[in-house]
């Protein structure tokens, strides 16, 4: 059994908290994160085995489908998206700064790790939801053709559920612009 992450956002509170309590009753999964983010959505963040998270996720979205913004489940999650989550990845050196930002909170870390997988790059902050009307965005870093090959990656595999919204690469960011944004 390996390890996975799932993860339900919903138009509402209400729908989101009783999903979320359908998510850890139905499965052995431990409830990471469970909150509500602009503009009044909700979000609850899982882990646990992977069929577990599966049938967790699963289950939220058959049980209440009409307030279900979206959902994701990831097998073996890179493990460098927990501290972008929670802003304690240490970055010392920008080489180039990549940008990805989505309507949803499930398409930003789906494209996470997708990024963090594709090529040597370090994922620095993922930022779900609070504060932005809904929306997430992510910043990485490494080499430019690394930040570059895993940017347009990330996209393209989040493009066609119409969730992309932007995304550019900085090579050598100005000191001032790192200072601003990390």
């Amino acid at each position: 059994m390996s390890r996975a992450v799932g993860m339900i956002e919903f138009r509402t509170v209400s729908q989101g908290v009783t999903a979320a309590d359908r998510m850890v009753k139905t499965s052995n999964v431990e409830l990471l994160e469970a909150e509500t983010v602009c503009p009044g959505k909700y979000i609850a963040i899982i882990a646990g085995d992977l069929s577990a998270v599966k049938a967790a996720v699963d289950a939220a979205e058959k049980d209440f489908p009409d307030e279900l913004i979206d959902s994701m489940v990831l097998g073996n999650p890179h493990e460098s998206i927990f501290p972008a989550i929670y802003g304690t990845t240490e970055v010392k050196d920008v080489n180039a700064l990549g940008i990805l930002e989505t309507y949803d909170v499930a398409s930003i870390l789906v494209a996470a790790d997708i990024a963090a997988k594709t090529a040597i790059v370090n994922l620095i902050e993922i930022r779900i939801a609070k504060g932005m009307c809904g929306k997430s965005y992510m910043f990485l870093t490494g080499e430019v053709a690394a930040v570059q090959a895993a940017i347009d990656k990330a996209r393209d595999s989040i493009s066609d559920k119409g969730m992309y919204l932007s995304s550019s690469v900085i090579a050598h960011p100005d000191e001032q612009i790192c200072r601003s944004v990390l």
